[in-house]
């Protein structure tokens, strides 16, 4: 078991609950989170709404009646958002605000703020798997609608080529100004941290496994803000109302840093969305090479729950703006000269508008049947080359906003060892 300095957190595994079935079992952040003693005690969720822009919510799933609100459907279907006909946007609702199920719920899946609702919005996206994407994601107006309809944490485990489109960039800006925090997906390419992720005031979430360490498909750059659990992570699926599906993905760790805010913003709700990030990038947990932070593999650190939920006067009392609006894209902005290519993930693309998840295509994707068996399927990935990094490890000054307040130095960056064995690939591909 790892200790972590910064704010205390205590990276390791807890005994599971006697009651707990196997699924429950398998829910290692829940334990390193020490969430039934250390987080729930203090906040639920209770009272905020966390939008899921993504493939759709399973709304009858036994994990999650009654936490669904009806949505919107811009994927061209006519539904209200709560069908998925991928599984990804009801794994991401699951981790959330799941509230398991049986006695005492003890049973099935727990999401991180089980208290929280889920405002489903759908969009047309791709992924290795079994979504076809469509000719226009609607992105802007789907992130407008979820703005307009009270959320106040909008979920986006996903990405594409938004970087050079005004309306993406003007309805991030228009979230932005309607004080709503915004938490997006790295990437799993092993590449350069892509968007929505990137743009300036998103919270850009990269996966850790167990250990602490970063996912080696993880994208890393200086738009990184934190990392959170994204490997082996078991959440609900969409194949019937007792389907699991197991995953690797930053997809996975976005959900659960969009709980952490939902946490926040329950207990806290005078906090502005600026504060509540503040509150979430200094209270995060070192990494376990102790690496001076912030830096592109972790951000300012493993978010923390409890840590982020403490009493925290200087930031409560403090600026109200987001502190990561004057974060520099590495990719460049589109009236920066020259701008580094972006890359594109494999399965190919449909239209300028389409995207791609990041979650169950991103590693091993398990569909699991309560109480028969676990089918698995490893699903493609080709990494593209990890950015150039800066020297000694450090971001360059001025890549990242300052923290509020400053924050402790540490001991110098040791050399970065690959956590995580090859993977096995998914014939469908």
């Amino acid at each position: 078991m790892a200790v972590l300095a910064a704010g205390a957190l205590v990276w390791g595994l807890a005994a599971a609950p006697a009651l707990a079935d196997s699924t429950r079992d398998q829910q290692w952040p829940l334990q390193a989170y020490q969430a039934d003693t250390k987080v729930w005690p203090i906040s639920q969720g209770d009272g905020v709404t966390v939008a899921v822009i993504d493939t759709g919510t399973q709304a009858d799933h036994q994990d999650l009646t009654g936490q669904v609100l009806p949505g919107a459907d811009f994927s061209g279907d006519q539904t209200d958002g709560r069908v998925d006909k991928d599984g990804h946007g009801t794994g991401m609702a699951s981790l959330i605000a799941g509230h398991g199920h049986g006695d005492q719920a003890q049973d099935g899946v727990m999401g991180l703020a089980p208290k929280a609702k889920i405002l489903p919005v759908r969009i047309a996206l791709a992924s290795a798997g079994d979504v076809q994407a469509g000719p226009d994601s609607k992105f802007p107006d789907a992130l407008r609608y979820a703005v307009d309809h009270g959320a106040k944490v909008v979920n986006m485990s996903f990405g594409g080529p938004m970087r050079t489109s005004p309306d993406d960039r003007a309805a991030v800006s228009y979230a932005m100004a309607h004080d709503v925090v915004l938490v997006a997906a790295t990437g799993n390419l092993g590449s350069v941290v892509s968007y929505p992720a990137a743009f300036p005031g998103v919270v850009a979430v990269g996966a850790i496994d167990r250990q602490g360490n970063v996912w080696d498909h993880s994208n890393r750059g200086p738009e990184t803000t934190l990392v959170a659990p994204g490997v082996g992570i078991t959440s609900a699926g969409n194949k019937s109302a007792t389907d699991y599906r197991y995953a690797n993905g930053t997809s996975d760790a976005t959900a659960y840093v969009s709980a952490i805010a939902a946490l926040v913003r329950s207990k806290y709700p005078a906090l502005s969305a600026g504060q509540v990030i503040r509150r979430m990038i200094t209270s995060a947990a070192a990494p376990p090479d102790h690496s001076q932070v912030p830096n592109d593999r972790y951000g300012y650190g493993i978010a923390s729950p409890s840590k982020a939920l403490a009493p925290n006067p200087a930031v409560d009392n403090g600026p109200k703006d987001n502190p990561l609006l004057t974060r520099v894209e590495s990719q460049g902005a589109p009236d920066s000269s020259s701008p580094a290519p972006v890359p594109q993930a494999t399965g190919g693309s449909h239209g300028g508008s389409t995207l791609w998840l990041y979650g169950a295509g991103g590693g091993v994707l398990v569909l699991i049947v309560l109480g028969v068996t676990f089918l698995i399927r490893r699903a493609n990935r080709r990494p593209a080359a990890a950015a150039p990094a800066a020297p000694n490890g450090v971001p360059a000054p001025g890549a990242y906003p300052p923290p509020y307040p400053p924050q402790q130095p540490y001991p110098p960056q040791q050399p970065h060892q690959a956590p995580y064995p090859p993977q096995h690939h998914d014939p469908r591909s």
